[in-house]
C-alpha cells in the first residue's frame, strides 16, 4: 500500500496515483473469463433492438443510442491557460453527456441490461424469436406482458434514469432506490416517466442494499445490480467498438506512435470499467485509461490502494462522500469493476468540486457544450497526466448532462465563472 498517497486521500487533497499492478494486455487476456466475443455479442443484441428503440424513441433516428466524438481545440487552449500547462496532442470529447434517451453514459449499460432481460422473458415465454423484428415489443400486447414483471435498481441518479426510462417505456413496473445525494430534478423526471422512486437518508450503498432486498424472493422481480452485474459491464463495453469506428472515420490510427489516453469519471466503477475493458481488447497496450474521482468520494482509489476493494468504504476513513458530482458520490466501489480495473487502468486522479465547476463553465464558453459536474472530472486528467508526445489522442469521456435543468445548470455555470475570476 502507498501510505503517502493514502494520507493525502484521507486529508482530502488532490492526488494522482499510478497503478503498479497493471498487467500487459496479453497477460490479462490469458486470465480473463470475459472475452472479446462477449462484447460483440452485446453489440449484436443492441442491433436487434434498434427497430424497437427507434419506435419508442424516434429522436435516436436509427435506433442506435450513440454519442459523437468531437475535437475541441478551443477547450484545449482554455485548459492550458487556466492551468498554465501545455497539452501535447489532440483533445476530443466523447459526448455521452448527450446520449439520447437517458442523457448519460448509463444509457448504454442500463438500457442494455433491461433490453436483455426483456428479450429473455419474451423468448422463454414463446413470444419472440431472435430472427423477428423487435419493434413488435412496443405493442400493447407486450406492454401488458411486461407489466406483470418488476425491475429494481439502486442509484445516485443517472443509472436510475436509464433503467427507469427504458423499463417504463416497455411496460415494466420499475422502482428506483435513490441515495440522499441524488438530485431532486432526477427524482422528479423519473416519476414523470412512470417510475416509483424510493428515497433514503443514507448513501448509494444503502440504496443498493435496500433495492436488492426488496427484489429478493420474488421470481417476477429483477434487480439490476450496479455493484456486480456482468450485463451492465458488457453493455458499457460496447462503447469501445463505437469509439474505434469514430476514430477511423476521423482518420486516426491508434498504434505505438499514436497512443490513446482516455479519462473516465468513476463512481461505483461499472461504466469506466466496462469501457476500459472494451478499449483494451481493441487497442491493447496502446490505450491508457485513467479514472477521475472527487476528493470527497474516492471510492475506487480507496479500494485499490488498500486492497480491500468493495469492502473499503470512504466513510471508514472519515471521508464524507459529499460532492457536487452526484453521479460519482459513491462510498464503496463495485467488486467486479475493482478487480478488473486493478489489472487494466494506468491510474486514478482526484479533483476538488471547485475545479469541476470551473471546467463546466469553460466547456460552455469554449465549445457551447453543457455537461454536469461529474462529467467535468474527465478534463482534469489531461493537465495532470504528463505526456510529451505530440501524437497523443486525448479523449475526455463526458458522462452526463443532457437532461440537466437550465436553471440548475446556470447556477453551476455562474459558480464556475466566479471561481475562474477569483
Amino acid at each position: 500500500m502507498n501510505e503517502a498517497v493514502l494520507r493525502e486521500v484521507i486529508s482530502l487533497n488532490e492526488v494522482v496515483w499510478f497503478n503498479e499492478k497493471k498487467m500487459g494486455f496479453d497477460k490479462f487476456r490469458e486470465t480473463s473469463e470475459i472475452k472479446y466475443e462477449d462484447i460483440v455479442d452485446a453489440e449484436e443484441r443492441l442491433k436487434r433492438f434498434a427497430p424497437l428503440i427507434k419506435e419508442l424513441f424516434p429522436e435516436t433516428e436509427d435506433g442506435i443510442i450513440e454519442s459523437p466524438l468531437i475535437e475541441i481545440n478551443k477547450m484545449k487552449k482554455e485548459l492550458e491557460a487556466l492551468y498554465n500547462n501545455v497539452i501535447n496532442g489532440k483533445l476530443y470529447i466523447k459526448c455521452d453527456s448527450h446520449l439520447q434517451v437517458a442523457g448519460s453514459v448509463k444509457a448504454r449499460g442500463g438500457i442494455y441490461e433491461v433490453l436483455k432481460h426483456a428479450e429473455t422473458l419474451a423468448i422463454e415465454n414463446g413470444l419472440l424469436a431472435e430472427t423477428e423484428n423487435y419493434s413488435k415489443l412496443a405493442s400493447s400486447e407486450f406492454k401488458k406482458f411486461f407489466s406483470g414483471y418488476s425491475i429494481g435498481v439502486g442509484s445516485t441518479g443517472n443509472l436510475g434514469l436509464s433503467i427507469g426510462i427504458i423499463s417504463s417505456a416497455l411496460g415494466f413496473k420499475v422502482t428506483v432506490h435513490m441515495s440522499h445525494d441524488a438530485k431532486e430534478w432526477k427524482k422528479q423526471l423519473l416519476r414523470k416517466k412512470g417510475a416509483i422512486v424510493r428515497e433514503y437518508n443514507e448513501d448509494y450503498t444503502k440504496a443498493v442494499e435496500e433495492g436488492r432486498k426488496q427484489c429478493a424472493g420474488d421470481n417476477k422481480a429483477y434487480f439490476i445490480d450496479d455493484e456486480n452485474s456482468m450485463d451492465l459491464f458488457l453493455g458499457y463495453s460496447v462503447a469501445a467498438l463505437r469509439l474505434q469506428r469514430q476514430l477511423r472515420e476521423a482518420n486516426i490510427e491508434i498504434n505505438e506512435e499514436n497512443q490513446l489516453y482516455v479519462y473516465l469519471p468513476c463512481g461505483v466503477g461499472g461504466a469506466p470499467g466496462g469501457i476500459t475493458f472494451g478499449l483494451k481488447y481493441i487497442f491493447k497496450d496502446n490505450v491508457h485509461c485513467f479514472y477521475a474521482e472527487p476528493t470527497h468520494s474516492p471510492c475506487m482509489l480507496m479500494g485499490l490502494l488498500t486492497g480491500k476493494y468493495n469492502e473499503a468504504h470512504v466513510g471508514d476513513y472519515g471521508i464524507d462522500n459529499i460532492t457536487e458530482a452526484d453521479g460519482l458520490a459513491v462510498g464503496a466501489p463495485s467488486r467486479l469493476a475493482s478487480l478488473i480495473s486493478e489489472k487494466l487502468i494506468d491510474g486514478i486522479y482526484t479533483i476538488e468540486d471547485k475545479e469541476l465547476l470551473k471546467i463546466l463553465a469553460l466547456l460552455f464558453n469554449s465549445e457551447n457544450l453543457r455537461i454536469e459536474p461529474s462529467a467535468a472530472a474527465a478534463f482534469y486528467g489531461i493537465q495532470n497526466i504528463k505526456n510529451n508526445s505530440v501524437n497523443t489522442i486525448h479523449v475526455a469521456w463526458a458522462t452526463g448532462g443532457l437532461f440537466l435543468p437550465e436553471e440548475i445548470y446556470n447556477g453551476m455555470y455562474k459558480q464556475g465563472m466566479k471561481l475562474i475570476n477569483e
